[in-house]
């Protein structure tokens, strides 16, 4: 009996127990819950302020509505010209407190904004970055880490004017026939700006040059191979085009690209080089563009091409970076990108969009794709900085005839050396 008692007693106090336990623990969770709720709310913001490219803004007008929608946070968006103004206004803006939470940049310019401290790592799930090719997540990340999430990728392509060429050549040794054939009268068989450094790098590289050597997937600034032998057999076979009449004079300089795409719009030329960036300007010409790869060089090489990747990034100066962070993540989803796409005709680096049919029967996304494949990216690193215009000015002293490749390459390649010491020793 006594056992009973005692067993029974152990019973009665377990179920107080319960019974005190079970509702306090249960508003335990909610007040927690609640408390994750208040602070959330607490710590978002009214509004993010978003820089997008020149003339690139209507899709993301109506992407940002739907994230207004779910979060309840403005989106303010201001277009400035990425190419040229977006990194000298972040400099000036950002400090000043009157600068973006979001931004796009091309890759190469990350490095030098993140050393300057302009702009924010930013985290996301391993699942976030797995959704893009691995080579454009590289594009976004220096010095081991990730500061942006891809919109888009881009390489210089083969576009031809379908009047006038029946097929794009599959080797370069077919456009040159084809060019000193066609090449009279004011007209040009095919038309590329090569005393500018992007567009001759795929010459140069495809011939064994490069900018820097690469260690374990990072640049090593103090190795440079823009002047050995490959670079020189490339610069060569550049300057061939130039001593043979087979471009005009008006080639050159800041004035090339427009010498170029005014004589292509006029159906003077049957082929350029060029972006995809300039795919709906020659349409709107009037011009009936076939879109392919690069042909093969004489080598039997692939060029390869100077790859940039677009991404959108976070400013390190946002007093908003996790709701900043969490809009880039928005708008660079599969279902996003593909709007993008749809809209501006930039090839998305989403892994799932590679076989969607809006992009393989567009020609002009899958000539950039292709061409990609054989494509670098062009270095982030600050360094680079210090190539663009040694290798442009000595570039035109080849085509012009006053300097041999090798004296001009090494000119180039010396002062570039000295301009990355000087950087180092401040």
């Amino acid at each position: 009996m006594k056992k009973f008692l005692t067993m029974f007693m152990v019973f009665i106090l377990v179920l107080g127990a319960l019974a005190a336990c079970g509702p306090q623990d249960e508003t335990t969770m909610n007040d927690s819950e609640e408390t994750v709720a208040t602070t959330e709310d607490e710590n978002k913001p009214e509004k993010l302020v978003v820089w997008e490219d020149k003339d690139k803004s209507p899709w993301l007008k109506d992407v940002a509505k739907e994230f207004t929608e779910e979060h309840g946070i403005e989106i303010e968006i201001k277009e400035v010209l990425m190419a040229s103004d977006m990194r000298e206004q972040l400099r000036l803006d950002g400090p000043a407190g009157t600068g973006p939470d979001v931004l796009t940049l091309p890759h190469d310019q990350i490095g030098e904004l993140a050393v300057q401290g302009h702009l924010a790592e930013i985290t996301v799930d391993s699942a976030v970055k797995d959704r893009f090719s691995q080579s454009s997540i590289s594009a976004q990340t220096y010095d081991g880490k990730l500061y942006g999430l891809p919109k888009s990728s881009e390489t210089p392509v083969f576009i031809y004017n379908k009047t006038l060429m029946e097929a794009p050549p599959e080797t370069m040794d077919e456009v040159y026939s084809f060019s000193k054939d066609f090449t009279k009268d004011g007209n040009f068989g095919f038309l590329a700006v090569w005393d500018d450094f992007y567009m001759a790098h795929g010459v140069i590289a495809g011939n064994g040059g490069y900018v820097f050597g690469n260690e374990n997937d990072i640049p090593n600034p103090q190795d440079l191979g823009l002047n050995n032998e490959g670079a020189i057999e490339g610069v060569t076979y550049i300057k061939k085009w130039y001593d043979e009449g087979l471009f005009p004079k008006g080639l050159i300089g800041e004035n090339g690209g427009s010498t170029r795409d005014g004589l292509f719009g006029e159906g003077k030329v049957a082929a350029v080089m060029n972006g995809p960036w300039q795919f709906q300007p020659y349409k709107d010409a009037g011009v009936d563009i076939g879109i392919a790869p690069m042909p093969k060089l004489p080598n039997g090489e692939h060029m390869k091409t100077f790859m940039g990747v677009k991404g959108y990034h976070v400013s390190s100066h946002s007093k908003n970076q996790e709701w900043a962070t969490k809009f880039v993540d928005f708008i660079t989803n599969d279902e996003n990108s593909l709007i993008r796409f749809e809209q501006t005709q930039e090839v998305p680096t989403n892994l799932a969009l590679a076989e969607n049919p809006a992009i393989t029967e567009n020609e002009g996304a899958k000539a950039v794709a292709l061409q990609s494949q054989n494509a670098i990216p062009m270095p982030n690193i600050p360094e680079m900085g210090t190539v663009w215009e040694p290798m442009a000015n000595n570039l035109q002293t080849i085509v012009t005839g006053k300097a041999e490749p090798k004296k001009a390459l090494d000119a180039a390649v010396k002062q570039i050396n000295q301009s990355i010491e000087a950087s180092h020793s401040n």
